[in-house]
């Protein structure tokens, strides 16, 4: 029987390409491109609160803190900050909320939620 040469590997491969930066699905004030979030968000905030606190596996009421944002943000390399995450959940709470939705949502259509 003839040995078969064994290669071994010293360096663990990596990859080479650097992840891009990603970009939210629909902007802050786009409620119009999801009727049914933005009426959720309008009239039930807190059922939408819940509902994208499971989409994420958190505990119920956490999908609208800046936490939530920030991890989402911070998984889907989208850019942005903390402060950033802050302001538009601190002055647009319901439209930031409805977004994180959409973006879930079409993420989820695309498959690469």
């Amino acid at each position: 029987l003839a040995m078969a040469s064994q290669t071994v590997i010293t360096v663990q491969p990596r990859f080479s390409a650097a992840q891009q930066p990603g970009e939210w699905q629909t902007g802050l004030l786009d409620c119009c491109s999801d009727c049914g979030v933005c009426l959720c968000g309008t009239f039930c905030l807190l059922c939408l609160d819940c509902q994208v606190a499971g989409d994420m596996d958190e505990c119920c009421l956490c999908g609208s803190s800046v936490a939530m944002r920030t991890l989402y943000r911070t998984k889907y390399n989208i850019s942005g900050s903390i402060l950033g995450d802050f302001c538009a959940i601190w002055w647009c709470g319901p439209c930031s909320l409805c977004q994180l939705k959409r973006d879930i949502n079409r993420r989820k259509e695309l498959g690469i939620f």
